[in-house]
């Protein structure tokens, strides 16, 4: 090797161990800030956090967008105030403790709000007894019959097992003979699995979940859906 080949390799060399050595030092003064200031990884969290919730909403308001109608005007759904301008949905399971936190909620809003037309989605997520009342409520409107009522029903009743379900379609007007074959139960599992369909499109994941105008509401934030409903209000003017 040349005098100058030598000593071109001897200078790469003091450089690399240099940026080595500046590097393990910015790391040391890096994990010392940190130590110093570990506030400053939860402000990175939020900010993380922030990033993700932007995109996720972003990517809801195209899937509502594309999927309005169904969200909004499908035929077999439950509607509250049909007659209102702003529509709130709602996909839910009246065994979802969740669901039944936010029930008061809705209730409240359709009870004070006529203007707010709620639209109810069978979504039963926890087992075959949360698809019997489903079954339940759609065999109702089926018959045009106190759908709000047999919400409210459910929603307030302890444990909500299979007897409680029949007890209440049954003073609802509905045999739930009815429920578990025939015309009735078909309809019903055609309408859960579309509902069902539309949530994963949606990326709906659990319940409850709440639609208003371009903003998903994912679990029982009233607020939220509050805030939502007042920001659909200034749109509509």
């Amino acid at each position: 090797m040349s005098a100058a080949r030598l000593l071109a390799v001897m200078a790469a060399a003091t450089l690399a161990l240099s940026a080595c050595s500046k590097s393990a030092d910015i790391d040391a003064r890096i994990h010392d800030y940190i130590l110093a200031h570990p506030e400053i990884i939860q402000q990175a969290m939020n900010k993380l956090q922030a990033q993700q919730d932007a995109a996720d909403a972003a990517k809801a308001k195209v899937a509502i967008n594309q999927y309005r109608q169904a969200i909004e005007r499908d035929p077999r759904d439950f509607v509250a105030n049909p007659g209102g301008k702003i529509t709130l949905t709602e996909f839910y399971d009246y065994r979802c403790p969740h669901c039944i936190n936010a029930a008061a909620s809705v209730l409240r809003i359709i009870h004070d709000d006529p203007d707010v037309r709620v639209v109810f989605k069978e979504f039963p997520i926890f087992g075959a007894t949360s698809e019997h009342a489903a079954a339940a409520a759609i065999a109702l409107k089926d018959k045009g019959g106190d759908e709000l009522g047999l919400y409210q029903d459910m929603m307030n009743t302890r444990p909500l097992d299979d007897a409680a379900i029949d007890r209440i379609a049954r003073a609802h007007g509905v045999d739930p003979g009815v429920l578990d074959h025939g015309p009735i139960r078909e309809q019903a599992q055609a309408q859960i699995l579309a509902v069902r369909k539309l949530a994963i499109d949606l990326g709906i994941e659990g319940t409850p979940a709440f639609i208003v105008g371009d903003t998903l509401v994912p679990g029982d934030d009233t607020s939220a859906v509050t805030q939502a409903i007042a920001q659909a209000r200034n749109q509509h003017g």
